[in-house]
């Protein structure tokens, strides 16, 4: 029995020891992938440095370059406010003077325009005057003509009734030597009538 137990002692320190060398085998295993791992982890972390300092630089290079623009921009806003304004100041300068202008044509046109009205007015006046002046004389020739036209009338009935006498006298007398005569070729004594 006593031969038997080194055997077993044999045999557990053999396990014992191949434990142990499976466990020195899995420790190395283990640090060779910590090892691994930490190389990953240096080369993820200078890649991202890398990538990070990329990406600053380029946002940086951004940067100065919007506020280029920017600047830029504030410039051309700042000029065109100022040329904006002086456009403004010109347009209201020239509307003004427009407006003096037209103001002055206005009170021009005003003048005139009553200078006409005044020499419209005397026109008419003188029209009116010189128009009655020659409606009265018309009417003063129209009665001399009626006053003529009447004593034309007067004198042409005289005329008419001088000449009925006249005639109606020469008829009597044509009637007294047509009864003479007539008595002259009967030969009956002619009556004389006084």
């Amino acid at each position: 029995m006593r031969g038997a137990r080194p055997d077993k002692a044999k045999r557990q320190m053999d396990d014992t020891h191949d434990a142990a060398a499976l466990g020195q085998a899995e420790i190395r295993d283990l640090k060779n992938t910590v090892f691994a791992l930490r190389e990953a982890l240096e080369k993820v972390r200078q890649e991202s440095g890398e990538s990070v300092l990329q990406a600053t630089s380029r946002a940086n290079a951004e940067i100065l370059q919007l506020k280029t623009t920017i600047g830029a921009l504030r410039d051309e806003l700042e000029a065109s406010h100022a040329s904006r304004e002086e456009a403004v100041q010109q347009a209201h300068s020239a509307d003004q003077d427009e407006i003096r202008q037209l103001k002055a044509t206005i009170a021009s046109l005003r003048e005139s325009l009553e200078a006409a009205r005044l020499d419209k007015d005397k026109g008419v006046g003188d029209a009116l005057a010189g128009a009655q002046n020659e409606v009265s004389q018309v009417r003063a020739a129209v009665v001399k003509l009626r006053e003529a036209l009447e004593r034309s009338e007067y004198a042409k009935q005289d005329a008419l009734a001088a000449m009925r006498a006249q005639h109606q006298s020469e008829l009597n007398q044509l009637h007294q030597t047509i009864t003479a005569l007539r008595g002259q070729l009967q030969g009956a004594p002619v009556r004389q009538s006084g």
